[in-house]
């Protein structure tokens, strides 16, 4: 059975998914790619953008894309060197 993600991780993967799209999505796409629940996302994206680790963008029709702050981009970069440490270290 897998293991059920924690916090830090569902934030990480949020952030990457957005980094992995060029650092600009749409909501409904980043709640697919996160795979949870509606409320867990409004939650977790109301926390991202309190936190100024995300900003809503908006193009010229309207439409709401999502990018990474330069705080969302050292989060990605210092949650890799922690898993680069916990694996360096067998933990």
């Amino acid at each position: 059975m897998a293991k059920k993600r924690d916090r830090l991780e569902i934030i990480y993967s949020m952030l990457k998914v957005i980094q992995d799209k060029n650092n600009s999505i749409k909501p409904t796409p980043l709640l697919r790619f996160t795979n949870i629940s509606s409320q867990s996302f409004q939650e977790y994206y109301k926390e991202l953008l309190d936190k100024e680790l995300i900003r809503e963008e908006f193009d010229k029709k309207n439409k709401k894309y999502i990018t990474l702050t330069d705080k969302g981009f050292r989060y990605i970069e210092k949650y890799n060197l922690i898993l680069g440490f916990i694996d360096e270290f067998e933990l």
